[in-house]
């Protein structure tokens, strides 16, 4: 028997039938191994000594691999064709070694770049040794995040209250949203007007051409800057008489762009479709790992994580037999097309993301697939196909036209494009982010000499415009540029800066909130060098240095740490109140906009006499006035950035009623109608507002969409039940008779399909029954002085620590995740003092037993059943170690310099009353 190791089970499964039954295929369901989230899991002073440690979920899959062992002939680790595919195979290895699960097996690592039969069997042809540079490259990026993230965050909690942890390439992609921000407020609006003549040709053919001289000077698109200047220029052109002077006809060629990598589909599939880079990736992963065509799974397209731009030979070939096919032979271009990878670090080590099998045209393939699937599917084939296809032929024509009038001559251009021979641009033609169209406008037949005829004269006022802010699509595009990240982390990075509230994405569009603002000026005053883009880029190249085997890894660790850790030791001893003031400075313009009455910005607008300031409280930054606590006036650090309540959103067409967004106790809500408009005992119908949605942001397609839920997606195949999809407590989920389930990052809750809610629900069933109430089994961080193991746990009402039955809720400003052994020592301590912990049974119990034992006797009471000696000696024994736990808690708190005068008066006051 030979075993086999892939990353899903899906992929497991389909992998499974193409090897046949001399094979058993298992799945890691991902990484099985990861660094312990607590300090001392990287150790610097060990030459960067890294501690490993499984996941508890991987286990048992892990105990499962290792029994499968057992007799086996060969060990094949087949995860992805990448850095992270090739981590978690040497992770597998590494613990099935611990586990002394291997014996004479011999072990191999192949790699699939498609799911097919072929390249399946292609690939376990031409097995090979785990790259060792590849694992030495990931462990390097991971040591590196892990220590940027547990060296910097404590030091963002301590200097900047409320904020949250901050990444190695996160801060640095934040800085660009940030920047932008920046840009935005510093500019200026400048004044121009535009002059544009629409004149007719001999024939009475109509055409556009804009004043571009007058007088012998040339005119430039901001030379117009006032309405007088304009109006002069009016009038001359009113009166003066119009004739072509040079038509200038050049031929074009516009080439196809190449073959997808990772960012450019996520960009493209963003521009076009409106894909979250998350949602693009999931898809993705989908249709390589195989869709169930013809009643076989097979993987429809290659690997999707890649930044290699070229596709294999047999690939190129099936291309240019379609393109003859559907286009003609005039399509086909006389020599295959060859690309190079533009972006800067381009690692050219797969192929580009294409169909497994060009003959499968999207028109076929939407039957099979939800409709997401479909898009996608069809964009990547077009793309591929595009890429082979012949160029596009153009004629751009220029037509320079002089107008005099009297004394003056003016001059105006008219420009435009013909296609003479549309090549690739017949089947697919590449989306744009903010720049202007190319003017594509076809101009009429003219000659020199000929005279023209105004039509009508158009005089505009324009101001100049700030940059766009960065939509997902093109901040992918400048981080792909600037060669910082991956394409493979490119999604959870903006996945990470949504999550965290940096950034908030409106109308398509990532604005930088002041959570990510405050973190941003916070980095590049005392970590400059650290979020610039240039030492982020120079940082990824040496990694992948490590990768090519030029360089070692512990070498690049070492050159960083020395550096990094010399900047937090820098502004250790700096208090927050100085922090505060340097970012009160850096942040003035966009804290403390102008005022309307030209008055002092800093003046205090409850008080009069105080100076507004920038202060740090335990939910993150805010403005408040000098003279606290006589003046109490506080609010968020943009002026115009509280959201309005209670407000109408508009008419709901169905009912007629208005639609409001309410403030309510626990929190913002819409509702549809007021009280009135109900009859008595009935309520107005109410939606709760997504997480990460602002009130403000709120209008009325979105608020008629949440008062919608929960909407029946469809009847589910083998039950004829319905699905359902809905937002609850814990986010968006679909539902089928007893069965929820989370919808995952890209799926939409307004317009999920039935494919993808069957699939959701069926791994749901397959995961097993959750722990009742979500419980969580928790993850051990260490061992607590006194009352053993600490554990994180996430609750009902948030994440909080335990140990020795003491539980202990963490703050909002510190991740689950990144809580490290002290703070939460801290935090048990602290809730001990106040008496928290399990409470011992109260005194009364025993008389109400008492009372119920007397009543079980007489004549018309049911027999009751008396509780086991063992169990009331365990419930007694289990009293007992809570309230000696509290006992030396409070103990140890008292011994606590720090702690002593808080932990005093709460132990005496929980004493007595025990």
């Amino acid at each position: 028997m030979n075993i086999v190791i892939v990353e899903s089970p899906a992929k497991a499964k389909t992998i499974n039938k193409y090897l046949g039954s001399s094979y058993e295929v298992l799945a890691s369901f991902g990484h099985v191994r990861d660094l312990p989230a607590k300090n001392g899991s990287v150790d610097p002073d060990a030459n960067f000594k890294m501690i490993w440690e499984v996941d508890p979920k991987a286990a048992a899959r892990l105990n499962d691999i290792a029994k499968s062992l057992k007799g086996a002939d060969r060990l094949i680790l087949a995860t992805d064709p990448d850095r992270e595919g090739e981590a978690i195979s040497w992770h597998v290895l590494e613990v099935m070694k611990e586990k002394r699960a291997l014996k004479d097996q011999k072990i191999e690592r192949v790699v699939f770049n498609a799911i097919t039969k072929q390249a399946v069997t292609d690939a376990m042809k031409n097995p090979r040794e785990i790259d060792g540079a590849l694992v030495d490259a990931y462990m390097a990026r991971r040591a590196l995040d892990y220590l940027v993230g547990f060296t910097l965050s404590p030091v963002l909690w301590r200097k900047l209250p409320g904020a949250r942890s901050a990444g190695r390439v996160q801060s640095v992609a934040l800085r660009l949203v940030c920047d932008r921000e920046l840009e935005i407020e510093k500019f200026v609006p400048r004044e121009y007007w535009s002059l544009i003549a629409t004149l007719l040709t001999p024939r009475g053919d109509a055409f556009e051409a804009r004043l571009v001289g007058a007088d012998g000077k040339k005119i430039q698109r901001l030379d117009v800057g006032s309405g007088a200047e304009a109006e002069d220029f009016k009038k001359a052109l009113e009166l003066a008489n119009y004739a072509v002077t040079a038509v200038d006809a050049k031929p074009a060629r516009r080439n196809p762009q190449a073959p997808f990598t990772t960012s450019t589909l996520q960009q493209e599939a963003s521009r076009k479709y409106g894909f979250a880079p998350a949602h693009t990736m999931r898809i993705a992963q989908r249709l390589y790992e195989g869709i169930d065509i013809g009643g076989e799974t097979t993987g429809l397209i290659t690997y999707m994580r890649t930044d290699g731009v070229q596709i294999d030979p047999s690939a190129i070939t099936q291309a240019r037999k379609v393109i003859g096919e559907d286009y003609g032979n005039a399509y086909v271009p006389d020599a295959p097309r060859q690309y190079q990878a533009k972006a800067k670090n381009a690692q050219e080590a797969h192929e580009a993301i294409r169909p497994t099998d060009l003959s499968r045209r999207p028109d076929a393939m939407s039957r099979k697939l939800d409709s997401d699937q479909a898009r996608l599917y069809e964009l990547i084939w077009k793309r591929t196909i595009a890429s082979q296809m012949e160029s596009a032929e153009l004629e751009r024509t220029t037509v320079d036209i002089t107008a005099k009038a009297g004394g003056r001559t003016l001059e105006l251009r008219a420009t435009g494009q013909v296609v003479k021979f549309d090549g690739f641009l017949a089947l697919y033609q590449e989306g744009r982010d903010d720049e202007e169209d190319e003017d594509s406008r076809r101009l009429p037949a003219m000659s020199p000499n000929d005279a023209l005829k105004r039509q009508s004269l158009s005089v505009t006022q324009h101001f100049t415009e700030p940059p766009p802010r960065f939509s997902e699509a093109s901040l992918v595009k400048r981080m792909e540029e600037l060669g910082i990240g991956r394409p493979s982390t490119y999604a959870s990075i903006l996945q990470v800066l949504k999550d965290r509230g940096y950034v908030k994405l409106e109308k398509k569009r990532l604005h930088g909130e002041d959570k990510g603002r405050v973190v941003v000026a916070f980095l590049e005053s005392f970590f400059a060098r650290y979020v610039e883009y240039d030492f982020t880029a120079n940082l990824e190249e040496q990694l992948d240095r490590v990768s090519n085997n030029e360089i070692s890894w512990q070498q690049v660790l070492k050159d960083f740490w020395t550096g990094f850790i010399g900047a937090v030791d820098d502004i250790k001893d700096l208090r927050v109140a100085q922090v505060l003031d340097v970012l009160d400075d850096m942040l003035g313009q966009h804290i403390y906009p102008p005022r309307a009455d030209g008055g002092d910005i800093r003046q205090c607008p409850s008080c009069g006499n105080g100076r507004l300031n920038l202060k740090a409280g335990k939910f993150g930054a805010f403005v408040g006035c000098s003279n606290y606590p006589e003046c109490r006036y506080t609010r968020q650090l943009a002026a115009d950035s509280e959201a309005t309540a209670d407000r109408s959103l508009g008419q709901d067409p169905d009912t007629g009623r208005d639609v409001w967004v309410k403030a309510g106790r626990f929190g913002p809500y819409i509702q549809l109608g007021e009280q009135k408009d109900y009859e008595e005992g009935e309520k107005p119908k109410r939606a709760g507002i997504p997480k990460g949605t602002s009130p403000g942001d709120v209008e009325l397609e979105l608020a008629l969409k949440l008062l919608s839920l929960p909407r029946e997606i469809g009847k589910h195949p083998e039950t004829g039940e319905p699905i359902t999809a809905g937002l609850g407590r814990f986010g968006p989920f679909v539902k089928h008779e007893k069965t929820y389930a989370s919808l995952e990052a890209g799926d939409e809750v307004f317009d999920i399909g039935i494919n993808r809610a069957v699939t959701l629900i069926a791994e749901k069933i397959a995961k097993g029954p959750s722990r009742r109430f979500g419980a969580d089994p928790g993850k051990a961080i260490g061992d607590h002085p006194t009352l053993g193991t600490v554990t994180v746990k996430g609750g009902r009402y948030g994440a909080y620590v335990t140990a020795g039955g003491i539980n202990a809720t963490i703050p909002a400003d510190i991740e689950k995740d990144a809580i490290t052994l002290a703070q939460a020592i801290t935090l048990i301590d602290e809730r001990a003092a106040k008496g928290g912990g399990k409470k011992p049974k109260k005194a009364a119990k025993p008389a109400k037993a008492k009372k119920t034992s007397e009543k079980a006797d007489g004549d018309d009471a049911a027999p009751k059943k008396k509780k086991p000696a063992a169990k009331k000696a365990a419930a007694k024994s289990k009293t007992e170690s809570t309230s000696k736990a509290r006992a030396a808690v409070s103990s140890t708190a008292k011994t606590s310099p720090t702690k002593a005068a808080a932990t005093k008066a709460p132990a005496k006051k929980s004493a007595g009353k025990t």
